[in-house]
């Protein structure tokens, strides 16, 4: 199936470095990038079909009607957690481990917010996802290692080896539970492995952060004051904060972060094997590296060796976790570089000019365009040009996308059209916010291949696009694989 050819723009396309409407009638500029998908981007006219509309319709309501139904699970499961735990420990442990555990969690969550900022995901799957981790996640995984606690003890086996054998796979299981749910119903909104590391990092937090409840409010305050009184409790809470969250409190989320891996991979190969195969393998990664951890911890209590989880730490752990911030760093720039490697069919099409794509290519251009944006129309503008940002990137996701054959299926082309027309007129509508109120530039049209400048002496020229585009703080840009100049 493919795309109709490119149209011409129906509004302005420039930010303000080349404001105003584009010219009639642009005819498509030089040929498009030899790439397996269809030939440029899809026109906004005319509306999609019937059959579309109704389909996406369709969609969506199954997709809230789904994600409540979790949100009511959730809601279950944070009650039954809570009854559990008080219990269990005692109100006032549960409530003094509450506030403990809460400590650490906004500098995690924020850790994680942090690696989304090219393409922010929706608040809402986001927090299904910490929830998930936080409540069903934990209470399966309750039940079945104290499930597997009584099996053992009955069979003759130590009680502790369940934290080896059976802990790590029904803890990593269950907290990729969420994110894959999450990849199962929008799959557009996994961008690529970044995403896959914070739907899965954000499980994992919450996960820890229930746990953390029952180490610090039970064994820790609830243990230490029903031995020795009030002030070993906190004594014993201390400790165990020192041990579970400054020093290894990236323990849950660097395990699952290898599940994220994988739902990254998959969300962005079109080929079935690898969509099964990189998940499935990076769960198996995380569950090996949990009971690793754990084995180390139980080997270094048995032989009263302490050294044992130190030398585990120093020499396993710690390579690890480095490594995967180093991966994570590096991925979360990914997205600026596809737009700058994706958006330039849009440039030749004269639905995006070189300067804004320049804007787009990393987050310091992306800043210094909204404080252009703010400048020139106020506080709409900033909102305009952080809403236009996140529907150019939004775009060239999709059109990724469809050069990577991830929407094979006629059904699934024809939302990706509908989809595609639907972010090119929001682009030109968040456009027409700070378009032209520039005082300090030049009123230019740009039609695809030239700018058509209107100078001071009213005369109006036609000029060649720069081999460096002019952005709100000039930049060195980058080669392109097509270049902005024919």
């Amino acid at each position: 199936m493919s795309y109709p050819p490119p149209a011409s723009p129906p509004g302005p396309v420039p930010p303000g470095m080349a404001q105003g409407p584009v010219p009639p009638n642009p005819a498509p500029q030089g040929p498009v990038p030899p790439n397996p998908a269809p030939p440029g981007p899809v026109p906004p006219n005319p509306a999609p079909p019937a059959g579309v509309v109704t389909q996406d319709r369709r969609s969506n309501l199954r997709r809230v009607l789904v994600l409540t139904g979790v949100g009511v699970v959730i809601a279950g499961c944070a009650i039954a957690m809570l009854l559990i735990l008080g219990f269990s420990i005692g109100v006032q442990a549960l409530l003094v481990g509450l506030v403990a555990a809460i400590l650490p969690v906004p500098v995690l969550v924020a850790c994680f917010l942090w690696l989304d900022r090219y393409e922010p995901e929706p608040p809402w799957f986001l927090a299904i996802a910490f929830g998930w981790g936080a409540c069903p996640a934990t209470l399966t995984a309750l039940g079945v290692n104290t499930l597997g606690s009584w099996v053992f003890d009955q069979v003759g086996l130590p009680k502790t080896l369940v934290a080896v054998t059976v802990a790590p796979v029904i803890e990593e299981l269950m907290k990729a539970l969420g994110p894959i749910l999450l990849l199962l119903l929008s799959r557009r909104e996994f961008s690529g492995i970044t995403d896959g590391i914070v739907y899965c990092g954000l499980s994992a937090v919450g996960f820890a952060m229930v746990e953390n409840i029952l180490y610090l409010g039970g064994h820790g305050f609830a243990a230490g004051k029903q031995e020795y009184g009030p002030a070993s409790g906190l004594y014993a809470l201390f400790a165990i904060f020192l041990a579970r969250i400054l020093f290894t409190g990236f323990a849950h989320p660097l395990f699952t972060s290898m599940t994220g891996v994988g739902l990254g991979v998959a969300a962005r190969s079109a080929e079935r094997r690898v969509r099964w195969a990189a998940p499935i393998a990076g769960l198996l990664l995380a569950m090996i590296l949990h009971g690793t951890w754990n084995l180390m911890s139980l080997l270094a209590v048995d032989q009263e060796q302490p050294f044992i989880m130190l030398y585990g730490y120093v020499g396993l752990m710690m390579p690890i976790f480095l490594g995967m911030v180093g991966l994570a760093i590096w991925l979360r720039a990914w997205e600026g570089r596809l737009t700058e490697r994706i958006l330039p069919q849009y440039v030749r099409a004269g639905w995006l000019t070189p300067p804004e794509v320049a804007a787009l290519g990393s987050l310091g251009r992306r800043h210094s365009a909204r404080r252009w944006a703010r400048r020139v129309a106020g506080d709409a503008g900033l909102r305009a040009m952080r809403d236009f940002q996140a529907a150019a990137t939004r775009l060239a996701l999709l059109r990724d996308g469809l050069q990577r054959g991830l929407d094979s299926k006629p059904g699934q082309l024809a939302q990706a059209v509908a989809e595609e027309r639907r972010l090119i007129e929001a682009i030109a509508a968040y456009r027409r916010v700070f378009v032209g109120r520039d005082p300090q530039a030049p009123i230019a049209l740009w039609d695809g291949s030239r700018y058509h400048l209107t100078f001071p002496d009213g005369v109006r020229r036609s000029v060649d696009a720069p081999a460096e585009p002019v952005v709100p703080l000039p930049v060195v840009m980058a080669p392109s694989p097509w270049g902005y100049r024919r």
